[in-house]
């Protein structure tokens, strides 16, 4: 090339997705994968109700289903959303508040890029890495975050959040995640009160990721943003492809309230729009599917059981991780995660665990020599010599050593076996750096 083509990196690195790597190269050496680093349940043994399958099947049946949809998205579908959020009272949008895109990272990454690159947004470490990507490649600069706390159930410190909004000018939106990820920590509506009144006394917008606001369990309860808002310019986003499940679709939107509150919002809003305009349109297959899946009689059932099934592996995890030394761990409420955090002082770069083969020593060995995380290094020896393949917390872009699970594999004795591997390696990890 006359000169160098690529453009520089950021240094972040998607490890969800990363790791894969490894986990394929120790394939090559026979080794049997365990995924837990991805939440897709099809690929952890959902099995697609028959009556889900009919409906996709005689939507794709109509030839509208193979051309381009508006823009904005499908006009039924996006008028049964805005219903649906109506329908509470709280917060009035029409269809044309309602935006589609090519799954719910297409809409992260139109929402923050349509922001001047100066305007940032604040976010809860740990955060999904998702959300943390796109908002610091727009900004170029370190990301401006609040804390979950692991000692408090993973409780964010409103105090932190209306500190920092006061003393960072450039902080013009507050970003929740609800119920979180990678935590599992579902926002109790008086948490939820408390973020959107900073919200307002600042003068900012709201932007809550809620593709897990119909999954939660485990006695907990919880609000949509429409319903706490109160005139706040904000943005829900929401997707199918945790809740139905569909993760191939690639099908998410965003929802628009109170856009004619503020005429800066309104602009950035139109911005969004915009973008999106030179993409055409999203995949049109999903979008018809949306109001004939969430009306259809079988629908809630099947949501309940999944629902239920989480709850169930979320005890187990729960009650074999939480007597493990050095480990501290939260019950999930909501989502399909379980993240635990290590001990500052349990990880240090000492610590291995026995492979057996040799080659599959030497690649490890390879990875971890040099400056890793802690917890980085505890998840590729895990993999090396068990094939579970976690994800560590570090990668969701917070100083505190950990380590993500999902609770979607169908077979529970199965899953609590996995448990206690992972259980049985920490304490044979930590005691060999001693």
């Amino acid at each position: 090339m006359r000169f160098e083509i690529a453009r520089g990196g950021s240094g972040l690195t998607y490890e969800i997705r990363n790791i894969v790597l490894i986990a394929n190269k120790l394939k090559e050496y026979g080794v049997e994968i365990i995924w837990e680093n991805i939440g897709d349940p099809v690929q952890k043994g959902e099995i697609i109700p028959d009556w889900m399958k009919e409906v996709v099947a005689e939507t794709v049946k109509e030839n509208r289903s193979f051309a381009y949809s508006p823009t904005k998205g499908i006009d039924e579908t996006r008028e049964f959303l805005a219903q649906r959020v109506n329908k509470r009272g709280k917060t009035q949008i029409t269809a044309d508040d309602i935006i589609f895109f090519n799954g719910l990272g297409d809409a992260i990454a139109r929402s923050y890029s349509s922001l001047q690159v100066d305007a940032r947004m604040i976010m809860p470490e740990p955060t999904y890495s998702t959300h943390f990507m796109a908002e610091v490649l727009h900004a170029s600069f370190p990301p401006n975050t609040y804390r979950m706390n692991p000692y408090s159930n993973w409780y964010p410190d409103i105090c932190e959040i209306e500190q920092k909004v006061k003393s960072a000018r450039s902080i013009v939106g507050i970003l929740l995640i609800n119920p979180d990820n990678p935590t599992g920590f579902v926002y109790p509506v008086e948490t939820i009160k408390q973020i959107v009144q900073i919200a307002k006394d600042h003068n900012l917008f709201l932007v809550a990721d809620e593709t897990y606001i119909n999954i939660v369990y485990g006695g907990k309860k919880t609000l949509p943003i429409s319903d706490l808002i109160d005139g706040l310019p904000a943005i829900s986003m929401k997707g199918i492809s945790k809740e139905f499940p569909w993760p191939g679709s690639r099908c998410g939107w965003i929802e628009v309230y109170n856009a004619d509150k503020d005429p800066a919002f309104t602009r950035f809003v139109n911005t969004i729009f915009h973008q999106k305009m030179s993409e055409v349109c999203s995949t049109t297959l999903p979008q018809m599917t949306i109001p004939r899946m969430m009306s259809h009689p079988e629908y809630q059932n099947y949501l309940n059981d999944r629902k239920s099934h989480y709850e169930k592996l979320s005890n187990i995890a729960y009650n074999i991780l939480k007597d493990v030394p050095y480990l501290i761990v939260n019950k999930t409420s909501g989502a399909f995660y379980m993240t635990a955090v290590f001990n500052e002082s349990a990880l240090n770069g000492r610590q291995k665990l026995h492979i057996k083969q040799k080659e599959i020593r030497e690649y490890i060995e390879k990875l971890v020599d040099g400056n890793i995380e802690n917890d980085k290094r505890f998840v590729y020896y895990l993999l090396a010599a068990t094939g579970i393949c976690l994800v560590p917390l570090t990668s969701f872009f917070t100083p505190l050593p950990g380590f993500r699970m999902t609770l979607l594999n169908r077979n529970e004795s199965e899953f609590e076996q996995v448990v206690k591997t992972i259980a049985e390696k920490i304490a044979e990890y930590i005691e060999s750096g001693k």
